[in-house]
C-alpha cells in the first residue's frame, strides 16, 4: 500500500512540471495534499535523484532543445566576441595609420612652407637690391662737400652765436660776425658760378636756407633789443618759415618711391632744384641792409634814425611782394630726372 501511494504521488508531482498541464490534474494535486501532509516524513526519505530522473525522463525533449539553443547562443556570442575584437584591432590599426599619415603630411607641408619662405625671402632681397640699383640710376648723386656748401654750413652754424652776442649787447663783435657772414654769402655764389664742379643742386636749397637762418636770427635778436619793430619781424619770419616748409614739400614730391627717411635726408640724392625769383633776391639784399644798419646804429650812435624807420617800411613791402612772386611764378623750382 505504501509503495502504491508513493508511485501515485510521484506521478502526480511529475504532472506539475509538464509544460502543458491540464485542468483535471489540479484536482489530483488537491486530493493528495492530505497524503503529502501525512506522509511528509516519508517523502523526505525519497531520493532527489529519483524525482529528478522521473521528471527528466518524463519531459526530456524540451530540455535537450533548450540546451542546444543555449550552446548555439554561447557559440554565437563567442563568435561575435571574436568579431568584435577583430574589428577593434582593425580600427586601432586604421587609427595608427591615420595618425602616421597626418604626421607625415604635417612634416611634408612644413618642409614645403620652409622652402617657400626661403624662396620668398630670397626673391624679396633680390628685388630690393634691383630696385635700389634702379633708383640709384634714376636719382642723380652728387658731391655735396664743395666750397660753397661748406661756406653755407659755416653761415648757418655762425647764426646762433651772432644772436647770442646781440642779446648780450656785444654789438662790435656782432657787427664783425655779420660782415664775415656777408662775405661768405658773396663768396659761395661767386665760386659756384665760376669754378667747375662747385655748383650743386643741394646748394640751390642750402644757400637760401642759410640766408633765412641768418636773417631770422638777426631780426629776432634785434627785436629782443627793441631795435626792430615786432610786427616786421613776425612778417619776415612767417614768410621764411613758409618757404622752408615749401622746400621740404618739394623734396618729398620730387623723391621717387620708396620715400623713406634715410633717402629723404640723403643729401647726395639731388631730386629738385630751386630758382629764387629776382624780387626775392632784392628782398634778401634789403633785409641784410636793414639788419646791418640797425646793428651798426648802437656802435655809431644813430639808433631810431628816420632813415631806419623808412628802411623798415621798404623791407616790409619787399617781403610781401617777394612772397607773392613765389606764389605766381612757375619757375621757382623744377624736378630733376636721370640724364641717361
Amino acid at each position: 500500500m505504501k509503495l502504491l501511494s508513493r508511485c501515485n504521488l510521484i506521478k502526480h508531482v511529475s504532472l506539475l512540471y509538464r509544460p502543458n498541464i491540464k485542468q483535471d490534474h489540479v484536482m489530483c494535486i488537491r486530493e493528495y495534499v492530505t497524503v503529502l501532509s501525512n506522509t511528509r516524513q516519508r517523502i523526505k526519505h525519497l531520493p532527489v535523484t529519483s524525482v529528478s530522473y522521473l521528471h527528466y525522463s518524463d519531459d526530456k525533449k524540451p530540455f535537450l532543445t533548450f540546451e542546444k539553443k543555449t550552446d548555439a547562443l554561447k557559440d554565437a556570442f563567442e563568435h561575435k566576441k571574436v568579431q568584435f575584437k577583430d574589428t577593434e584591432h582593425r580600427i586601432r590599426q586604421k587609427g595608427e595609420e591615420i595618425v602616421r599619415d597626418i604626421k607625415h603630411q604635417k612634416e611634408v607641408t612644413g618642409q614645403k612652407l620652409r622652402v617657400k619662405k626661403e624662396y620668398i625671402i630670397k626673391d624679396l632681397l633680390e628685388t630690393k637690391a634691383k630696385v635700389k640699383e634702379r633708383f640709384e640710376e634714376v636719382v642723380e648723386k652728387e658731391n655735396v662737400f664743395t666750397v660753397p656748401n661748406i661756406l653755407c654750413f659755416t653761415r648757418i652754424a655762425l647764426s646762433p652765436y651772432l644772436g647770442y652776442t646781440i642779446i648780450h649787447e656785444d654789438y662790435n663783435v656782432a657787427l664783425g660776425l655779420l660782415v664775415f657772414a656777408g662775405v661768405t654769402d658773396l663768396l659761395d655764389g661767386w665760386i659756384a658760378r665760376n669754378w667747375k664742379g662747385q655748383s650743386t643742386k643741394m646748394g640751390s636749397f642750402l644757400d637760401p636756407m642759410a640766408d633765412k637762418v641768418l636773417v631770422g636770427t638777426l631780426f629776432i635778436s634785434l627785436t629782443y633789443q627793441n631795435l626792430i619793430p615786432l610786427s616786421l619781424t613776425l612778417l619776415i619770419v612767417s614768410r621764411d618759415v613758409a618757404l622752408v616748409i615749401a622746400a621740404f614739400v618739394i623734396r618729398y614730391m620730387s623723391l621717387p618711391p620708396p620715400r623713406t627717411l634715410s633717402r629723404y635726408f640723403d643729401v647726395t640724392h639731388a631730386t629738385a632744384q630751386l630758382a629764387p625769383t629776382f624780387i626775392s633776391k632784392v628782398n634778401t639784399a634789403i633785409q641784410l641792409l636793414l639788419v646791418g644798419t640797425t646793428l651798426a646804429s648802437p656802435v655809431f650812435g644813430f639808433v631810431d634814425h628816420p632813415a631806419l624807420q623808412a628802411l623798415c617800411g621798404v623791407t616790409a613791402a619787399s617781403t610781401v611782394v617777394s612772397a607773392i612772386s613765389y606764389l605766381v611764378s612757375k619757375d621757382t623750382y623744377k624736378f630733376l630726372k636721370n640724364k641717361s
